[in-house]
């Protein structure tokens, strides 16, 4: 007998028992292979049917956030730990990579000139396109970063052939991460195997404006050291703005430029922070 169905998005949680929530794709082979890695920490599936999963239900200990999203980054890194295996590849994956950072890199690039020239042309600006023109420079910036920064990191790679590679959540946030008896990350869809900075991308863009993400990022990096590649590759990525979509009132649309204006901010200090970190450590390489 059920006496309490709890919804929350799309999951159902059934007297503080089991959750249902709807099945995208088998995760069979996703949790058989965490578990060969010894990294269990992750709700049992008690049952499921063509539709939906049955999970065990994890009773979350209430703890502040600042302390959660610490946690929640030793995990990450432990996960990454655990699963790392290295695989060879030819010039070709990384010069697909390379392409399509810079394909999407110029595409932004053409958007926002549109976008300035029609607001260049407005007579009156409205309190959204005004705070774009005010803040276009850094938006260039940004681009022009990660247009340098794709090209040191190809200038990095070309040479290799293999790349390390990780089993990924590809969908890290404070919400799919619990704890109780033991961590827990939760929300396994869309897991798969690449590199480990998509995670900590997923991570920064996910809570930006939350948390200090350089003292995250240092907490991850003494458990799980990035490659130079691998760093450069991340702030690169991060350094791109997003388009801006134009929202249904001004008011809306203001808190969204507002948003990415905050965003480029955060990722500017970010990205000085670690590129006199590299040049740091590399004077101190020198020196020995």
């Amino acid at each position: 007998m059920i006496n309490r169905i709890t919804i929350k998005n799309s999951v159902k949680i059934i007297d503080d028992k089991y959750v249902i929530k709807p099945k995208k794709k088998s995760l069979d082979k996703t949790y058989a292979y965490l578990l060969s890695r010894s990294f269990d920490y992750f709700p049992s599936i008690i049952n499921e049917d063509d539709d939906n999963f049955y999970y065990e239900y994890i009773n979350d200990i209430d703890e502040p956030n600042e302390q959660k999203i610490i946690d929640l980054t030793l995990l990450l890194s432990l996960l990454h730990s655990k699963t790392t295996f290295y695989k060879e590849m030819d010039i070709d994956y990384f010069k697909y990579i390379y392409e399509s950072i810079n394909k999407n890199i110029d595409e932004v690039y053409k958007y926002y000139n549109s976008l300035i020239d029609n607001i260049d042309s407005e007579i009156y600006m409205s309190p959204a396109n005004y705070l774009i023109a005010r803040n276009i420079s850094l938006i260039y910036s940004s681009l022009n970063y990660a247009k340098n920064n794709i090209e040191e990191w190809y200038e990095l790679i070309k040479n290799e052939n293999k790349v390390r590679l990780v089993t990924i959540h590809n969908n890290v946030k404070l919400e799919h991460y619990l704890k109780n008896d033991k961590p827990y990350l939760i929300s396994w869809d869309n897991a798969n195997f690449d590199m480990p900075i998509y995670d900590l991308i997923s991570l920064y863009k996910n809570h930006y404006l939350d948390f200090d993400f350089s003292n995250l990022l240092d907490i991850y990096l003494s458990k799980y050291p990035l490659t130079k590649s691998e760093l450069t590759l991340f702030l690169t990525i991060i350094s791109i703005p997003s388009k801006i979509m134009i929202e249904p009132t001004e008011y809306k649309y203001v808190l969204t430029v507002r948003r990415l204006i905050d965003y480029l901010y955060k990722t500017k200090e970010l990205r000085k922070k670690y590129s006199i970190k590299q040049k740091t450590d590399k004077s101190q390489k020198l020196d020995k």
